[in-house]
């Protein structure tokens, strides 16, 4: 035993100095006692516990174990998690490029990525991808993830794909080269009115800012003069693109964000000049699942008065991960400080150490309150009170960032039945069924998206097979004829942008789903407005 104590005081020795090393570790803040302890702990189940244990399954639960006693943010991820969770936020990923639904236990391909390896191969939207290397991936309940696992592969790696296409009597094969296949964060940009640009970014990566500068140059190309910034649903991603993409909107040295911790000096962001759209009026659209970086740029756009914030309050997810790579590949991210807007505001909603399932309930929460459907239900800490920074405005800290103009959630649109029918994968699978068998009678019916969107009318049988197989798989139906008849109207609207969704561009989806959301009504109100202030 005093052998074994000399063997982990050693490794312990080595790995402190290694981590102090590498994150500049205070050395008062590492517990020697602790780490043998910990050390020691596993050693001793993984030689001498009665059955036989997975030891790496073991160190993953203690690490977990740790986490799960912290704030709500922090976690591990194993190698493969880490891959996954990294890949959209770094640009892209060797694959064959596609896009892609599962139907009937069956591949179908939506749409090839242009200039990519399937496009280039012949492989068309509608194909369905039957065999991968011989080795059948339809009618075998594989998994998604096990599906994508084998179309995705290293740059310049040759897969063989086996595909059946309507029409032909004997299935196609093409062999292709995997290629880069970009991930682009920003997946709609448009001209939504005269002189008024759209930006839809879904999340915060590597490459964000340069395509928001390709985005807007575009624009400006074709006249526009102010800009909507949508983030609703946008979940964050990386800080340093966050303050990349506030640059492009502030003057040099305005401070975007600044973060601080316990072991964490205060280190401030600030505008480094250069920026390609800072004189025309941004309008930046929230709802409640607008999160991390999406609320720096929010924070910082309202506390410089440079533009105008609207929908619902924010997630409210003010802490900083820090990446911490592990030697096999897997990763824990580490919450080291909190982030601050310029005025000097925590976004970080309360929390309790160790109460995750308590955190995730918060938004459910705050819909019961009645706080997405009326701004009375909603109540800021009155102690918080901090100012911006040019017009001396009032916003609040301990929560989210208050937009400028409360746009309520419209649960007059969505039946009980709706919503509940809209969780399950009734609708998702009845539309690709859909477009299945319709997809080039509706093209060439329908040769532009604008005649698509004037002239296509949903089909009843479609709407009818929705409520048939609802009722028979789900064992879901609406109470009464009452419900059903309201709920008519906005579930065709739901199946006409899905099916917009699986024939043309993000683009012409984005163009159809936002004429009737009441976010996008009040920025164009707004922004058509010559008196709107920033």
């Amino acid at each position: 035993m005093k052998r074994l104590l000399q063997v982990i005081a050693f490794i312990a020795i080595i790995s402190t100095q290694s981590l102090r090393a590498q994150y500049e570790i205070n050395p008062n803040d590492i517990d020697m006692d602790m780490m043998r302890k910990v050390q020691l702990a596993q050693i001793a189940i993984n030689g001498l516990y009665v059955d036989s244990v997975d030891a790496k399954k073991v160190a993953e639960d203690a690490i977990n174990g740790m986490l799960s006693k912290l704030d709500p943010h922090s976690a591990y991820s194993n190698a493969e998690e880490t891959k996954k969770l990294n890949e959209p936020l770094q640009g892209g990923f060797g694959g064959i490029g596609i896009q892609f639904n599962m139907l009937d236990d069956s591949l179908i391909v939506i749409a090839t990525v242009p200039k990519g390896p399937s496009e280039k191969a012949g492989i068309l939207a509608g194909d369905r991808i039957i065999a991968v290397d011989g080795v059948a991936i339809a009618g075998v309940k594989m998994s998604r993830d096990t599906i994508m696992k084998k179309l995705r592969g290293e740059v310049g790696t040759k897969t063989v794909l086996t595909i059946a296409r309507g029409g032909k009597k004997k299935p196609l094969t093409f062999k292709i080269t995997r290629a880069t296949i970009p991930m682009p964060t920003i997946d709609a940009y448009y001209m939504i009115a005269p002189g008024i640009g759209y930006v839809h970014l879904e999340r915060f990566g590597a490459e964000s800012d340069k395509e928001l500068r390709k985005a807007i140059q575009e624009m400006q190309k074709q006249g526009m003069h102010d800009l909507i910034l949508d983030f609703q649903m946008n979940g964050g991603g990386y800080l340093e693109a966050a303050v990349d993409i506030a640059n492009e909107f502030l003057t040099h040295r305005d401070l975007i964000v600044f973060t601080e911790g316990r072991s964490s000096p205060r280190r401030n962001f600030y505008a480094k000049g250069g920026g390609i759209f800072r004189d025309g009026r941004v309008a930046i659209l929230v709802d409640e699942y607008t999160a991390s970086a999406a609320e720096i740029v929010s924070g910082a756009i309202q506390d410089h008065d440079r533009g105008i914030i609207i929908g619902r309050r924010t997630f409210g997810k003010g802490l900083v991960q820090r990446p911490i790579p592990l030697p096999d590949g897997s990763m824990i991210r580490l919450t080291v400080a909190h982030y601050y807007t310029p005025s000097g505001r925590c976004i970080q909603k309360p929390y309790e150490k160790g109460k995750k399932e308590d955190y995730e309930k918060d938004l459910e929460n705050r819909y019961n309150r009645g706080e997405f459907t009326s701004i009375d239900s909603i109540h800021l800490d009155s102690t918080k009170v901090y100012y911006t920074l040019k017009a001396h405005r009032s916003v609040y800290s301990g929560g989210g960032i208050m937009p400028d103009y409360f746009i309520p959630l419209d649960t007059t649109k969505v039946t009980k039945y709706h919503s509940k029918l809209r969780q399950t994968d009734v609708i998702v699978n009845e539309v690709l069924r859909y477009v299945d068998c319709h997809r080039e009678e509706i093209k060439r019916k329908y040769p532009e998206f604008n005649d698509f969107k004037a002239q296509f009318v949903v089909p009843q049988a479609l709407v009818d097979s929705i409520r048939s197989r609802a009722e028979k798989e789900k064992q879901l139906k609406p109470e009464n004829e009452d419900e059903w008849n309201r709920t008519l109207e906005d579930l065709r609207f739901s199946l006409k942008t899905q099916i917009a969704y699986n024939l043309w561009e993000r683009n012409e989806y984005y163009r159809f789903f936002n004429e009737r959301s009441d976010i996008v009504k009040k920025a164009l109100e707004l922004l058509g407005d010559s008196k709107t202030s920033e």
